[in-house]
């Protein structure tokens, strides 16, 4: 499938070749309750890409790969065409003054910015390659996609499925035509829906916002009242980490309905973010599953 191209076509020479992963062909947007099986690599590539430049020497990117915390290589470049990828095994028997493009590896993966998310995922996974550079049709670099960027994506496709369920659901009950919007929403506004988290799964979820991985939290918009009907740990932990927003796929009812989750939220005395009880980790149903086992 994977094709090997020379991506000098129409006079654009680079100083070599690579395994260009094709694009596939270019679908529509999908809609928030179909899910995302099209997304495509430009939707979750990082545009803004360090490089480094082949006559760089190796002491030099050694030293931004030791003082940064987000590399442990770089695509090498020139003029934003790419000519190599240097990761820091490479590095570890270079000469410290030898030029990078002796040390850096020619023969690497390249994606392009119209391929299918779950194409490049499978060729991180397979490879196991921890970033892949994208490049146009020009070949030159248009982002990186990194297998943190790649398990974001599949995260994010099985929220989808849960917001169009729960509005097919409300719709039944209330006899209702309701619309879907994705959106940034105050963490202040939100009323919960659930009492308790775990600890254990708070933590889990601090790690995720950390690195940019949290999937989006599921609102209902009731005529303004905004209802978190998923994402509560998130929420709690994002609240700790002083996050003010954060993305949620909406559910919009134009006009108010008092909703069965506003009831139990009022009726537990939820009103705010801060009233969620945080449940210790020993308590989660599955330890105490597990120790009845043993037992």
């Amino acid at each position: 499938m994977a094709a090997t191209a020379n991506w000098s076509e129409a006079g654009r020479r680079t100083r070599r070749q690579g395994t260009l992963l094709p694009p596939p062909p270019v679908c529509s947007d999908m809609t928030v309750a179909e899910g995302a099986p099209n997304a495509r690599v430009a939707a979750y590539m990082t545009e803004d890409v360090a490089t480094v430049d082949p006559d760089e020497t190796v002491e030099e990117v050694s030293r931004r790969i030791v003082e940064s915390t987000d590399h442990s290589g770089f695509p090498v470049a020139q003029r934003r065409q790419v000519e190599g990828f240097v990761s820091a095994s490479d590095l570890l028997l270079a000469e410290p003054d030898a030029p990078i493009f002796t040390v850096m590896t020619t023969d690497i993966l390249v994606a392009h910015p119209e391929m299918n998310i779950t194409d490049a995922a499978r060729v991180i996974l397979r490879s196991g390659i921890q970033k892949l550079p994208v490049v146009d049709d020009a070949g030159t670099l248009v982002g990186i996609i990194s297998h943190a960027d790649v398990i974001r994506s599949q995260i994010e496709r099985a929220t989808p499925e849960k917001v169009g369920k729960l509005r097919r659901t409300l719709e039944g009950i209330h006899d209702l035509e309701l619309r879907e919007e994705r959106r940034e929403v105050a963490l202040d506004q939100l009323i919960p829906t659930q009492g308790k988290v775990y600890a254990d799964e708070l933590e889990g979820r601090r790690y995720e916002l950390e690195r940019g991985l949290a999937e989006p939290l599921v609102v209902i918009d009731d005529g303004g009242t905004l209802l978190l009907a998923d994402g509560h740990h998130r929420v709690l932990a994002a609240d700790q980490l002083d996050v003010e927003s954060m993305e949620a796929y909406v559910i919009v009812v134009d006009e108010f309905v008092e909703l069965g989750m506003l009831r139990t939220a009022r009726q537990e005395g939820l009103e705010r973010i801060p009233d969620i009880e945080v449940v210790d980790y020993a308590r989660h149903p599955l330890i105490e599953t597990t120790k009845r086992l043993q037992e």
